[in-house]
């Protein structure tokens, strides 16, 4: 009889052995859960960019805007051989998703313009960095990299012309290469300045996706003519839009006009953002 009452016994020590092991078991799954959980809390993942593709660039701009940047284009008697001015050449890419551009060059009988139009998606793989942060870096970097000239200051430069004239002409010593250098860069930012209006001087715009910028820049002065090359970036969200239009006068006494460039490069980029937001 006590055989028979030992024998249970074990079984239910046995039973419960095996229940706490079964349940070790299972705590440590809701470890690892809370440890997912907890990871979760203290630092949750950024949000993803807004967008996961990109418009196609040789299809962006309409025959329109390609009339306005590229008079030539209407000029082009063969209609295959304007039709394929018009379909632009697509820049070399990888992956399409991430970035896409798109160039064109048209000749005409006062100019020889070309356009670039590049899209390009940033992404973020660090997870504490959403897909648009890291892309503002991207965009800062770019406009860094254009060195803008600092808005115009009208008090200050009325002030500094008097100046910088009569010590040009009263010093007789043999100036330094450092000094000549900088006489140099001062005489070209100078004649850059004559040349472009305040208003059309390089700078940050205003109105144009989350942030953007114009560039705007003559080639010197030579017996050939003068290239003006206007860009245009901006930024939406984790896409950054290049727009870069550039045009060189047949004559080498013209000098293209940069009001006009640049209000034909703002007019794309606007229809470049609203085809991105649509």
């Amino acid at each position: 009889m006590q055989r028979k009452a030992y024998v249970p016994g074990i079984a239910v020590l046995l039973a419960a052995l095996l229940a706490g092991c079964t349940g070790g078991s299972d705590g440590g799954g809701s470890a690892d859960d809370s440890k997912g959980s907890n990871s979760g809390t203290t630092a949750p993942a950024a949000q993803p960019g807004k967008y996961r593709t990109l418009p196609e660039a040789c299809s962006a701009a309409g025959h329109d805007s390609l009339d306005s940047l590229l008079p030539g284009i209407k000029q082009i008697a063969d209609e295959e051989q304007r039709e394929k001015a018009y379909e632009g050449e697509a820049t070399l890419t990888y992956d399409t998703d991430r970035r896409d551009g798109c160039r064109w060059k048209v000749e005409s009988t006062s100019a020889t313009d070309h356009l670039l139009v590049d899209f390009e998606r940033v992404v973020s793989y660090d997870n504490a960095v959403s897909d648009a942060t890291k892309a503002g870096e991207v965009f800062g970097g770019k406009e860094t990299a254009a060195d803008l000239p600092e808005p115009a200051d009208s008090s200050s430069s009325t002030s500094s012309s008097p100046s910088s004239t009569p010590s040009a002409d009263t010093d007789t010593a043999t100036p330094s290469a450092s000094a000549s250098a900088s006489a140099s860069a001062s005489a070209s930012a100078s004649a850059s300045a004559s040349e472009t209006p305040a208003d059309l001087q390089p700078r940050t715009l205003d109105g144009l996706g989350d942030e953007a910028f114009l560039n705007d820049r003559l080639s010197p002065a030579s017996s050939a003519a003068q290239q003006r090359t206007v860009t245009v970036v901006f930024r939406t969200s984790n896409v950054i839009v290049t727009i870069e239009y550039a045009e060189q006068p047949t004559a080498s006494t013209d000098a293209p006009d940069s009001k006009e460039m640049q209000d034909r490069a703002r007019k794309l980029a606007q229809q470049l953002a609203d085809k991105l937001n649509g």
